[in-house]
Parts: structure tokens; C-alpha cells; sequence
């Protein structure tokens, strides 16, 4: 039953990180399947606890405008998902997903500005694009949904029975 959790866990890490690059939306998402599935009481409190936590502090990033809002609800999804005990190497392990990611989107802004922007054919133009009136070059943003499925993809084939 694990495994199947992780199957169908990846198959939708996977539909949510190519929506986020293709629109920069990230669609709710539920993890609690997992702890109902595991029918440990206290590591279901534990992971709800670090899940809180996480939450608080992926909601201040948004609030900040750091992050978005489909990525503090994905990052607090991973987080019931991953629960408790591998939460912190799958934050770390996000951080070098998302920090690889924003060099990779550097390294393409540099090489070919104005040519790869996904974002701008998702969305609707802004009064300025409308018109045609672009003072300058658009502001590149991380699709960090991508780090949050890679790492929590990775994180949960690690954990996983079958690599055990």
C-alpha cells in the first residue's frame, strides 16, 4: 500500500511541477493519505506539528511576496507527505533543487533574453505588455513548484521500502 501511495505521489509531483511552469499555478493538493495509511498516532502528531510549523513559515514567505501561494501550499503537503523524520533533508534538499533551478533560469536570461519566456504566453498581459509599451525586460521568476516536486520526489523514492 506504500508503494502505491508513492506511484501515485510522484504521478501527481509530476502533473503539478509541469502546471507550475506552464502557468505558474500550483493546484491544491491533500497528504494526509499517508499518515491515515501508516497508523502511527504519535508520528502522525509529530508531522502535523512540523507541518504547522512549515506552514507558518511558507505562509510569511508569501506574505512577503518571497514565495507563492501554491508553493507554501505544496512545500506544507510535502511536509505531511515526507512526515516528520525526513523533513529537514527534504527542505535541504529543496533549497539545492530551487537554488540550481534559479541559476539554470539566470543562466538562460543571460543567453537568450526575452526568448524563453514561458510565463508571458500563461498568463494575461499586463496593461503595458497589451500596448506594447515594455520599458524593459520582464522580471524572470522561479517556477520553485519544480524544486518542491523534484525534492519531494526524490526524498520519497530514498524513503521508499523498495530502495531498502
Amino acid at each position: 500500500m506504500q508503494t502505491a501511495v508513492l506511484v501515485v505521489a510522484i504521478g501527481v509531483l509530476a502533473i503539478i511541477a509541469f502546471g507550475d511552469v506552464r502557468t505558474r499555478r500550483i493546484p491544491n493538493v491533500l497528504g494526509l493519505a499517508r499518515m491515515t495509511l501508516a497508523g502511527d498516532p504519535v508520528a502522525t502528531v509529530h508531522t502535523i506539528e512540523a507541518s504547522t510549523a512549515v506552514f507558518a513559515a511558507a505562509f510569511l514567505l508569501f506574505w512577503r511576496h518571497v514565495l507563492g501561494g501554491g508553493d507554501a501550499k505544496l512545500v506544507t503537503a510535502m511536509a505531511l507527505l515526507i512526515g516528520y523524520q525526513d523533513l529537514l533533508s527534504f527542505l535541504f534538499l529543496m533549497s539545492l533543487c530551487g537554488g540550481a533551478l534559479a541559476i539554470a533560469i539566470l543562466a538562460r536570461d543571460k543567453l537568450c533574453p526575452g526568448f524563453w519566456r514561458v510565463s508571458r504566453s500563461a498568463r494575461m498581459p499586463s496593461a503595458t505588455e497589451a500596448t506594447g509599451c515594455i520599458a524593459g525586460a520582464a522580471r524572470s521568476t522561479v517556477p520553485y513548484g519544480v524544486a518542491i516536486a523534484a525534492a519531494g520526489v526524490i526524498t520519497l523514492i530514498l524513503k521508499s521500502p523498495l530502495t531498502k
